[in-house]
């Protein structure tokens, strides 16, 4: 099994409903998504997918959420906006994009450089 990452940034706020601490007011981060998508054989070209490719997909996923509040974008817009959902919404919806052969393996959501949730493939 080959298996290859890409980072993709974006600034967002967001404010976590329910939650009993600061976090239930508007904030903002600046988010650090890691998709690892994964092959058990390359392409023609020796590749599990081109990085430009796996940009654009996360371009499509996540770029929408950049300097927005995640809590005005469905489905967010009724389901919490936790590292966690975060992640499991980006695993689900790069693996609709993959060509036929590829697979999410495992998608991180880092909300600081010391704080990172992860969906992955079980």
């Amino acid at each position: 099994m080959f298996t290859v990452f890409k980072d993709f940034t974006f600034a967002a706020g967001h404010a976590i409903r329910g939650h009993r601490g600061g976090c239930q007011n508007l904030h903002g981060h600046n988010y650090r998504v890691r998709v690892h998508v994964a092959a058990a054989a390359l392409d023609e070209l020796g590749m599990v997918i081109d990085f430009a490719d796996l940009k654009r997909i996360l371009s499509e996923v996540v770029g929408r959420f950049d300097h927005a509040v995640i809590n005005d974008i469905p489905p967010f817009d009724v389901r919490n906006t936790t590292a966690e959902l975060l992640s499991q919404y980006v695993f689900e919806e790069v693996a609709t994009r993959l060509p036929e052969g590829r697979s999410v393996r495992r998608v991180e959501i880092w909300e600081t450089e010391t704080s990172c949730a992860i969906y992955e493939a079980g």
